[in-house]
């Protein structure tokens, strides 16, 4: 009997290390000037130019121009019209406007990707809204579902303040969108683009899920925080996670949401000299290539531990055999 526990117990453990998702490496990091208001809470590449949006501006999203060292933020402005009506109930959105209005940034725009036919796409947090802006700069607020905000609440997630839509990803054609609740609970959403409309084929609701974890970031410490979405990105016909709080990347079923393979970049995280005073990591940007992954952090303007406070892109290396290998 001892000696069948004791394999069992060598069995789960080995488990649990085949479990443990391979450390991505790290090839480069860039500071980015020219933010004005830091905090980029969004990235994505449309066709060769780089986009990074702030959570703190309502007017503006950014071209980035590659560099060696630091990378150039250029600004480039629209006019956003007023925001529609929001599904959420009225106390909720009376807090995040509050916030919004101390902090800056009413719009919140928390996470940036488009299509192929230059459309530009906002997520805006506190208003579960997303804006449009074409390539020639128009800027419009796209319809959403009814049921959307309303499906999402009955599982259990938009139900906190600061807790609302974070990551947000669209297939090339334009055709099809996912939406991250970003935790208490966290969850993926899917809309359709039918005849000219957004829809919920189905249901909205890809997944929904609940928990607590302690920060790899403060191993001595037994405090435990919400397991969180930081953005989406969709690659080679998989969605992929940015699962802040594990300070990890997962690929996902884009039909069901179903996690399929995971892997780390807390090495670089707990890296001398790049270490954030947030526990729960600073990671909300994510945009990925067969070469590459990248990065955003938004530091919320704070210093890591060697004194560097601007917002800050991390590149890591494809793993072996791409970001599709089994």
């Amino acid at each position: 009997m001892r000696l069948s526990l004791a394999l069992a117990g060598l069995l789960l453990a080995g488990n649990a290390f085949a479990a443990e998702p391979v450390q991505l490496q790290l090839l480069a990091e860039h500071p980015v000037d020219g933010m004005v208001a830091g905090n980029l809470s969004g990235l994505t590449r449309c066709g060769a130019e780089w986009l990074a949006v702030s959570d703190r501006e309502d007017d503006r999203l950014y071209r980035l121009r590659p560099a060696d060292g630091a990378w150039q933020a250029e600004i480039e402005t629209f006019d956003a019209p007023p925001v529609p009506p929001s599904a959420l109930p009225w106390g909720l959105r009376m807090r995040t406007w509050v916030a919004n209005l101390v902090r800056g940034g009413e719009l919140d725009f928390e996470s940036i990707s488009c299509d192929t036919k230059g459309n530009r796409y906002l997520l805006s947090e506190a208003h579960t809204a997303l804006l449009q802006v074409g390539p020639s700069g128009m800027a419009e607020w796209l319809p959403l579902p009814d049921g959307l905000i309303r499906q999402a609440r009955a599982s259990g997630m938009l139900l906190r303040h600061n807790a609302l839509l974070e990551g947000l990803a669209i297939d090339p054609a334009g055709a099809r969108l996912w939406l991250a609740a970003e935790r208490e609970r966290r969850g993926l959403l899917v809309l359709h683009l039918e005849k000219g409309r957004w829809r919920c084929t189905g249901g909205c609701i890809l997944m929904s899920e609940a928990g607590q974890l302690r920060s790899p970031l403060t191993p001595q410490s037994d405090k435990r925080y919400p397991r969180s979405f930081g953005d989406l990105a969709f690659f080679d016909g998989k969605l992929f996670s940015l699962e802040r709080l594990e300070h990890r990347i997962c690929r996902r079923d884009p039909n069901t949401g179903a996690e399929e393979k995971c892997w780390s970049f807390v090495a670089a995280a707990l890296a001398e000299g790049r270490r954030y005073p947030e526990p729960y990591g600073v990671a909300e940007a994510l945009w990925l290539d067969k070469d590459s992954a990248w990065l955003g952090l938004d530091n919320n303007n704070l210093a890591r531990s060697d004194g560097e406070s601007r917002p800050m892109l991390w590149q890591f290396k494809a793993p072996e055999g791409g970001w599709s290998a089994p």
